[in-house]
């Protein structure tokens, strides 16, 4: 299996989690339109990417980590999502009831329950959480009254990741699991990254309790008055690196700071320049010479619109913003399909003719 050999990659690798460095960010608009957006980070090779449309009534089958047959599950809702390596690994989706769920990497603090062949009828492996969540609910508690009759373990030992559920009145939750127990977390500060935990992270925030937006006033240090370089400067001190604890702290601040626009679509313009301060250079974590020749580990950043259901997406090869409206498909004739994010990986230009 692709993704089998994809994840003994990444744990043979070891450090290549830093690689997987998604940050979501969320943004509700004036009119209460309401916004999750995330990047994808991949920094080894092109990572196979697609979009999937998930029919109402669709027969389900999760894998298992022995190759037994799964959980079986039909969905109650159509679905589409943005998947990673197969077409059940939903990374980012939205169900036509407006619940959005994406996984973000989650390495060394998660750990699943161990896998037992003979509970293979209730088992579902973490990268096809987010398409059985999408497929089977339509608010958060109902995710959470559900959570225990399933048995959530890894498809590779090493790999784990968690989960961001939102619904389009702007609630929003992180799933962890640890030592195979569920935990739901309230986020409201609306950003997500990988590990450490999510209430970590949020402690961690009180570290950098001196930041503000704006500048700040000259002070005095004896005889000697001291002045800010440039505007901005109440923000001296905010983390640069792309480590997930400084890309919490970063997302957190910016979201936080970001004007309220008017509309949906221009929150979700809005999200995307704010995910392109999080965009990943290919090179970081390669010795000189020896990166891939891709044009970022920042393979696809996505913003959902909860309240409309439309799935925004661009790609590190094409950064034309192009989207998929879930009112215009009839998910009761639609069929089960995957087409990948980029027909061709060019990405296009606009020439300009003076004359």
């Amino acid at each position: 299996m692709k993704a089998k050999h994809l994840l003994l990659a990444l744990a043979a690798i070891g450090g290549a989690f830093e690689a997987l460095a998604c940050t979501g960010i969320s943004l509700t608009a004036a009119d209460g339109s309401y916004i999750q957006s995330r990047t994808i980070e991949w920094g080894n090779s092109a990572l196979e990417s697609m979009y999937v449309v998930i029919p109402r009534g669709e027969r389900l089958q999760s894998l298992t980590p022995d190759g037994q047959t799964g959980l079986s599950f039909k969905a109650r809702y159509g679905v589409v999502g943005l998947a990673v390596v197969e077409k059940q690994f939903i990374a980012e989706g939205i169900n036509e009831a407006g619940l959005s769920a994406g996984l973000f990497f989650f390495p060394q603090y998660g750990s699943y329950e161990t896998y037992q062949p003979a509970q293979s009828a209730r088992t579902l492996v973490d990268l096809e959480v987010a398409q059985w969540i999408l497929t089977q609910f339509s608010t958060i508690d109902e995710v959470k009254a559900a959570i225990g009759g399933v048995r959530i373990v890894g498809l590779e030992a090493n790999a784990v990741v968690h989960w961001r559920i939102g619904e389009p009145s702007g609630r929003q939750v992180v799933l962890e699991i640890v030592g195979g127990v569920p935990h739901f977390y309230e986020n409201e500060v609306g950003v997500l990254t990988n590990a450490p935990g999510f209430e970590w992270q949020v402690t961690n925030l009180n570290n950098y309790v001196n930041l503000r937006p704006g500048d700040v006033e000259p002070c005095k240090i004896g005889e000697k008055t001291l002045r800010a370089f440039g505007a901005t400067a109440g923000f001296l001190g905010l983390p640069g690196d792309d480590t997930p604890p400084s890309r919490f702290v970063r997302a957190a601040f910016l979201r936080a700071t970001a004007p309220v626009r008017a509309t949906a679509f221009a929150t979700v313009q809005e999200c995307f320049h704010l995910l392109n301060n999080f965009d990943v250079p290919i090179g970081l974590e390669h010795p000189a010479g020896k990166c891939p020749d891709i044009p970022s580990a920042t393979q696809w950043t996505s913003a959902i619109d909860l309240t409309h259901r439309v799935v925004y997406y661009k790609t590190a090869y094409n950064n034309t913003i192009r989207c998929i409206d879930l009112s215009q498909i009839d998910f009761a004739r639609v069929s089960y399909q995957v087409h990948p994010l980029d027909r061709t990986q060019t990405q296009p230009v606009e020439r300009i003719t003076i004359r």
